[in-house]
């Protein structure tokens, strides 16, 4: 049977950092590690910091489209946690007032200025699909309308 959206939600909260997938300008697929800041009461959207000199907003800014893949620690019997893949499509958000409402105090190891910092970019993910692999339990999440 297939997993809701918020069974996916409750299995991310274990998980802080992704891979976060951009299509490059040579048509490469580039990855980063990202962290979602915690921030996994998972709706299907999600945010991530980063600066706006790096490739990856170079990448969005040509090609909305990416992925992030996440996964589960490994379990106490040694399987293998839950991998979660999200195909989304990313917008580039440049307004304080939108960085304050998903602000932690950890990201000020990257960005010494908080929200102030210059050149500071959030990513807005929005999920168009979501896939899972938990063990031999595999599916889709269907996603609101």
């Amino acid at each position: 049977m297939a997993k809701s959206l918020k069974e996916v939600s409750d299995m991310m909260q274990q998980i802080d950092f992704c891979m976060l997938v951009s299509r490059a300008k040579d048509g490469s697929l580039a990855g980063r590690p990202m962290s979602n800041n915690h921030q996994v009461e998972y709706e299907g959207t999600s945010y991530y910091f980063t600066s706006d000199d790096t490739r990856m907003t170079d990448d969005i800014g040509r090609d909305a489209s990416i992925g992030l893949t996440y996964r589960t620690p490994t379990g106490p019997d040694g399987r293998p946690g839950t991998f979660i893949h999200v195909e989304a499509e990313a917008k580039l958000i440049r307004d304080k007032e939108v960085f304050k409402e998903h602000w932690v105090e950890d990201l000020e190891r990257w960005f010494k200025q908080g929200v102030d910092t210059t050149g500071l970019v959030l990513i807005e993910a929005s999920a168009k699909r979501i896939h899972y692999w938990a063990g031999e339990d595999e599916g889709e999440v269907k996603l609101p309308d």
